[in-house]
């Protein structure tokens, strides 16, 4: 039989097991469950996940913390490596067999599921999925925060809060490789680590931490990488030298708070915005990974796969390298949630789906 027409056919039955959020549960209440997809539409296509994996935003929505996330019952799962096995009607059958990459906000914690072709970003063959899914969203938040955002340059310093993190641990890589100077935060267990990528760790739990940093860099930083926000998010900012950058790209200092879950941010933004009328030359930006998407789709996912495809090019080369901090199969997805959530791993938690 011609395996590429049998995969590329619509009414082939594929079966799915998915890893479901009930609602406000510890990672042990997560539930699997397996039923039929059904066949792809016009321009759709069937993934199968060959990596996904664990960023904050999962353990966030496990809290029912994250900004958006939609109503529970869900299946988590930002993003994921996988390969085309059916196209939907009006969809290129090219497209089976080859292993894309695909940002997906939940969903990905599957092992087939739907995606829209356009939604589609080509991984390199010689590129590992494991290792290519430590940076679709990780990589890309990275790679735009560094040089869309900040617009760091060489010879420039930069502070990365959560430096051992999974878009920390990227974000470092991709600024020593521009020749920029880096200071990270983390704890002392990945200071040996940091500096083998060429960072300078500073303890994050030092109660001095922020004049540690300035210390160090007695004139200022060019820029500061914050995930924290809460009242430290002001320390970040006095870091600054004039004409400073300040990129906040999360609320993790509010993860186990109670109450509404978007009132930090609209704090945050408020902070920011009031910042940036200060005559002090400094700037003040909160990253967010889908800002322009709803405007104009074609034009975000044109600019996630031109800096996805920078990032992996670094992958292939060697340049960047992956940190991956545990492999766990699908079916024991809990598990992974609960070491990504330990705070004792550098890099990302990443779930295949069979070890």
């Amino acid at each position: 039989m011609d395996t590429t027409t049998a995969a590329t056919t619509t009414t082939t039955t594929t079966t799915t097991t998915q890893v479901v959020l009930p609602g406000k549960v510890e990672p042990d209440g997560l539930e699997l469950q397996t039923h039929d997809l059904s066949a792809p539409g016009k321009g759709q296509v069937v993934l199968r996940m060959e990596a996904t994996g664990i960023c904050f935003a999962e353990q966030q929505m496990r809290r029912g913390k994250y900004y958006d996330q939609p109503p529970f019952p869900f299946v988590p799962g930002y993003d994921l490596v996988g390969i085309v096995t059916a196209v939907g009607p009006e969809t290129d059958a090219a497209l089976v067999g080859r292993r894309f990459a695909a940002i997906t906000k939940i969903g990905a914690w599957a092992s087939h599921l739907i995606i829209d072709a356009a939604d589609l970003m080509p991984v390199p063959d010689e590129v590992d999925p494991a290792a290519a899914e430590t940076v679709i969203v990780n990589g890309v938040t990275a790679w735009q925060m560094l040089h869309r955002t900040a617009k760091a340059r060489t010879g420039q310093t930069i502070v990365v809060l959560g430096a051992n993190g999974g878009v920390g641990s990227t974000l470092v890589q991709l600024a020593v490789h521009a020749g920029v100077t880096v200071i990270g935060t983390a704890s002392p267990r990945h200071h040996d680590t940091l500096r083998g990528l060429g960072v300078t760790p500073v303890d994050y739990r030092d109660p001095d931490v922020y004049a540690r940093i300035r210390e160090l860099a007695p004139d200022g930083v060019d820029a500061v990488f914050d995930h924290v926000g809460g009242p430290a998010i002001e320390d970040s900012w006095q870091l600054l030298r004039r004409g400073g950058t300040l990129v906040s790209y999360g609320t993790a200092a509010s993860k186990d708070e109670e109450g509404n879950s978007q009132l930090p941010v609209l704090k945050l933004f408020a902070l920011l915005n009031a910042w940036n009328t200060l005559p002090n030359g400094k700037k003040a930006h909160f990253y967010n990974l889908w800002a322009g998407k709803r405007r104009c789709r074609k034009t975000w996912q044109q600019r996630m796969t031109e800096d996805l495809t920078q990032v992996l090019r670094l992958v292939a080369d060697g340049t960047l390298t992956p940190q991956i901090a545990a492999k766990f199969a699908l079916t024991d997805t809990a598990e992974a949630l609960r070491l990504a959530e330990s705070r004792t791993v550098a890099g990302k938690v990443i779930i295949v789906p069979e070890i």
